[in-house]
């Protein structure tokens, strides 16, 4: 499908001829994290270089997500802004995709003809080309495909870190969740074969990657599309037989799907972390009837007394919807119930909004706003005490912290490194300024141990001396990459940044 843009024609403000400059802004979920270091290694592949922060680029790409109320008016806000920016700068291009384009398809370049190139789930690959061809026909292309194209993970890929990767094990939903529209957008559920899984976690571990998060809409129904119930356990086994590969992590399971194989898995694997993410939407099994998810209140809880069996350290975290259409004061006490029950280090907590296209939206009995803003409050204050108290049951121990850049805004203001536990716990030590983590020995990527001294509601503090320091080829080439920057800042050369591709590998 074409559309005639409404902008000028590429000519004199951006140099077409030469390397152009690109910018990816993100929203959502995991799964498009992962998509959009799949973008970048494909633009970069393509030639095109990330736009310094601040500069404007050439390339402006807008991967979206449908799952919020909001997430109209922020794609259409940001358009709204980008609009002059592009009528000011001839030969300036603007993508849309993900989930949102994957939904309107058509509709964007109708309501923004200033748009470019709109490009849905299931052909991210399709990108430069089409950025290519509107820029030479001088119109707006829109590609959504209705099938997987490419599997994500077989795409170019540039990630943020050097130590830690997400590694793709399915994409798309068999379930059908009353208030969810994943499955309409993603598609029903594609599974890997395991040996390609296995071997794109290889190719990391030979970059300097030290943790990897398997991902999936639905993680542990991996292996639904071979006939094998007890693939994902099987999977989080052979990845314990990966030197060199220290920690591995996975998000997000179904209840439904969750097998005592996958909690003997995760309690016998050495590098499989204790660290669940289980989402949970209700504790009402009157509601969770009406979401349609296929578990009840007590399944949950004995899934999560099994995991604390198995492994006692286990950081249980959980996703809650507040306020779905017909949720009683009886309902939401039931929700409280299991959060007590389970107390979780961690909800990720959201007010029920209608997404058109889901069956849910045209449920009667939508909650009243104020009552559910209500709720909302009262949930995460339980929350928050919940997993301060928990926290507070650390103070004293010592932990392991795998070091990460930017996950600690104010570190440069106190003092302090941060990175994350083995149980995923956000962790704050003074290890030396960020920018004087070389000569202090702890760098990005290394690991350390630490004791902890003090602890908030979603965080540690590690005040004390550092305990140990394990310095890693994460850590080694974190340095090499800064050392490149400096050149680059000296005109005598450019880092290309971390860039992976299956199933050959380079930096």
């Amino acid at each position: 499908m074409t559309h005639r843009i409404e902008s000028p024609a590429p000519d004199a403000a951006v140099d077409v001829s030469g390397t152009r400059t690109y910018e990816l802004r993100t929203f959502g979920c995991q799964m498009n994290v992962h998509d959009s270091e799949r973008l970048s290694g494909l633009l970069e592949d393509a030639g095109y270089v990330r736009a310094p922060v601040g500069d404007p680029a050439d390339v402006v790409v807008l991967n979206t997500c449908a799952v919020r109320e909001n997430a109209d008016n922020k794609l259409y806000g940001n358009l709204g802004h980008l609009a002059p920016v592009k009528a000011g700068r001839p030969g300036m291009q603007i993508a849309v995709g993900g989930c949102l384009a994957q939904k309107d398809k058509g509709e964007i370049v109708r309501r923004a003809p200033w748009v470019d190139v709109v490009f849905g789930t299931h052909n991210i690959g399709s990108l430069p080309a089409l950025l290519e061809r509107s820029r030479v026909l001088g119109e707006a292309q829109v590609e959504i495909k209705d099938y997987l194209e490419t599997f994500p993970s077989t795409l170019p890929s540039r990630r943020e870190s050097q130590h830690a990767a997400w590694v793709a094990v399915s994409v798309g939903c068999n379930n059908t969740c009353t208030f969810c529209i994943v499955p309409a957008l993603r598609g029903r559920e594609k599974d890997r074969r395991p040996g390609d899984i296995l071997a794109e976690v290889k190719a990391l571990v030979a970059e300097g990657v030290l943790e990897v998060t398997l991902l999936g809409q639905n993680v542990n129904a991996y292996g639904v599309e071979f006939g094998d119930r007890f693939a994902f356990g099987k999977l989080l086994r052979s990845c314990g037989e990966i030197d060199g590969l220290e920690r591995v992590r996975f998000t997000s399971p179904h209840p439904r799907d969750f097998t005592d194989d996958v909690i003997a898995a995760m309690a016998r694997t050495p590098n499989v972390m204790h660290q669940l993410h289980m989402p949970l939407q209700s504790g009402s099994d009157r509601v969770l009837k009406a979401m349609r998810r296929s578990y009840r209140q007590a399944r949950y809880l004995d899934i999560v007394a099994k995991v604390r069996q198995a492994m006692p350290d286990a950081a249980i975290t959980t996703d809650i919807i507040v306020g779905f259409p017909g949720e009683t004061e009886e309902d939401f006490e039931e929700t409280l119930h299991v959060v007590r029950e389970a107390k979780f280090s961690a909800a990720f907590t959201f007010q029920y909004s209608k997404r058109p296209g889901t069956p849910a939206a045209t449920l009667p009995d939508q909650v009243p706003k104020k009552v559910v803003q209500a709720r909302y409050e009262r949930l995460v204050e339980l929350v928050e005490e919940i997993a301060w108290a928990e926290n507070r049951a650390l103070v004293g121990r010592q932990v392991e912290v795998l070091v990460s850049e930017g996950e600690g805004r104010k570190d440069a203001a106190t003092d302090r490194m941060s990175g994350r536990a083995r149980d995923n716990r956000l962790v704050h030590f003074s290890g030396g300024r960020p920018g004087g983590a070389a000569l202090s020995g702890v760098r990005p990527g290394d690991l350390v141990t630490v004791k902890v001294t003090y602890a908030a509601p979603h965080h540690l503090v590690a005040d004390g001396p550092l305990l140990d320091v394990r310095r890693t080829r994460a850590g080694d080439l974190w340095q090499a990459r800064q050392a490149g920057a400096t050149e680059a800042a000296d005109g005598s050369g450019a880092p290309s940044g971390v860039l992976l591709g299956m199933p050959t590998v380079r930096r």
